[in-house]
């Protein structure tokens, strides 16, 4: 198991300079009460994965969200529809599938974009509009399947956001969806872990500049 011994008690060290950090303002530094084993080993079963080591530890030891990178982790909880991450502003996409790899991500990009109606093949501007929407539209189920495999579990700002890898050989790491920036998918860091820690000891030298 991770040790995080210390990380709940740097993270409250914090709280004297929330709004000084990025997205402290939001999150305040506060983190969630943490998860016994029980209640995570339900949430599994309900969300029909095994979460990842680094970041199942964490609910353990740390807190089930609050404090993290951006604006904050968000809260794995029970509500009346179950067991998930509430603040996401839509159901996740499937957990259980494979989180696709890169150059399967960048082919239907291609296969997509090579689908776009062109305004030359139509009889009007009208049905030039009604396929363009159409082909628009499958821009949102290919996005999901893109992110099918992961959890967004932070907000980044702009619309960007952190991804946690639940399934498939990238288990474990944690994504950056680069969609509005006309981008894909790319690798934050190795391991929940890392790109909480990383994000603790920035924190730390930032809050030290503004004393």
């Amino acid at each position: 198991m991770t040790n995080w011994t210390g990380v709940r008690e740097r993270v409250a060290a914090l709280r004297p300079h929330s709004g000084r950090v990025f997205g402290s303002g939001r999150h305040r530094f506060a983190l969630a009460d943490r998860l016994d084993e029980a209640r995570i080993a339900e949430a599994e079963r309900r969300l029909g994965i095994v979460l990842p080591a680094e970041y199942r530890s964490f609910l353990g030891a740390v807190g089930a969200g609050g404090a993290g990178p951006d604006y904050g982790l968000f809260t794995l909880t029970r509500t009346r529809s179950g067991w998930g991450w509430p603040e996401q502003d839509d159901e996740p996409a499937d957990l259980a599938a494979e989180f696709l790899s890169e150059a399967e991500r960048e082919r239907l990009n291609a296969e997509h974009a090579a689908r776009e109606p062109r305004e030359a093949d139509f009889p009007d501007a009208d049905a030039h509009l009604t396929a363009f929407r159409a082909w628009d539209d499958e821009w949102e189920l290919l996005r999901r399947r893109m992110t099918a495999g992961s959890v967004r579990i932070s907000e980044q700002g702009c619309g960007y956001s952190s991804w946690l890898v639940v399934s498939g050989p990238h288990r474990g790491s944690v994504w950056v969806d680069e969609f509005a920036g006309d981008g894909l998918m790319a690798r934050l860091a190795p391991d929940f872990r890392t790109w909480y820690l990383d994000w603790l000891a920035r924190a730390e030298v930032e809050a030290r500049g503004h004393r």
